[in-house]
């Protein structure tokens, strides 16, 4: 049965990986090998980022502490796969992904706060479902690596939406405004759900289906972007 004619139920996601993606990864393991580590870097960095932002709440630190150790043990695992299959590793231009939900994102508190708590549970959310497809697609040890990793990622996601579900109900009463949880679920949820569905011209990990005869800009003039935007602050991508 193809990927495409498997019923898809999430409790977050909306779409499955468009099965056009997944015959492009395992037709360009390189850059999905290397976007992969990116985005586990930048998970990191972004679980390290809200640990800066969020100093005086101590569950939130400890659990992007433990987050961000376990990200960059995946990125060890990672690049342990280099040398083995011949991966040469370079800089990518960011996809569109992360910044578009990045969009969503609101610039000022109490929402922000509880706004890139359910964009951090998205991502990990795609990551982990796109290890799920990955895992039986793409043969080994590729199809190893992202078995192994679909549980943590799982894990990961839940850790974000406990944390939007707090945030969320921490700033009721007083003069907070009230903070709506599930109708801003709702709003990120359709805008992922354009973003893995629409065409997209560049192939990254979280990318959308690939235009025809797109590929994927890579380096040359595109790597000054990708370090433009690795500095921004939150980089909110990642597995």
């Amino acid at each position: 049965m193809s990927a495409a004619a498997v019923p898809f139920a999430h409790p977050l996601l909306r779409v499955a990986t468009p099965a056009e993606w997944v015959r492009e990864a395992c037709a360009s393991r390189d850059v999905l090998l290397i976007d992969h580590a990116n985005c586990e870097k930048k998970a990191a960095s972004t679980a390290l980022a809200l640990m800066f932002a969020y100093a005086e709440d101590l569950e939130l630190t400890d659990k992007m502490s433990r987050l961000a150790r376990e990200e960059l043990r995946h990125y060890e695992q990672v690049a342990k796969l280099f040398p083995a299959l011949g991966v040469a590793p370079r800089r990518l231009a960011p996809g569109r992904y992360a910044v578009g939900m990045r969009r969503l994102v609101a610039a000022a508190e109490p929402q922000r706060e509880m706004d890139l708590m359910i964009c951090g549970a998205f991502i990990e959310a795609r990551s982990c479902e796109r290890f799920g497809a990955l895992a039986g697609a793409i043969g080994p040890p590729l199809s190893d690596l992202f078995g192994g990793l679909h549980n943590a990622e799982a894990r990961h996601h839940r850790v974000y939406m406990d944390l939007a579900r707090r945030a969320a109900k921490r700033r009721r009463g007083g003069a907070a405004p009230l903070l709506e949880l599930e109708p801003r679920i709702a709003e990120f949820a359709a805008l992922e759900a354009q973003l893995i569905t629409l065409p997209d011209p560049v192939f990254r990990f979280h990318s959308g289906p690939p235009e025809h005869g797109g590929g994927g800009a890579e380096d040359g003039g595109h790597a000054g972007a990708g370090r433009r935007a690795a500095g921004a602050g939150f980089s909110a991508t990642g597995t």
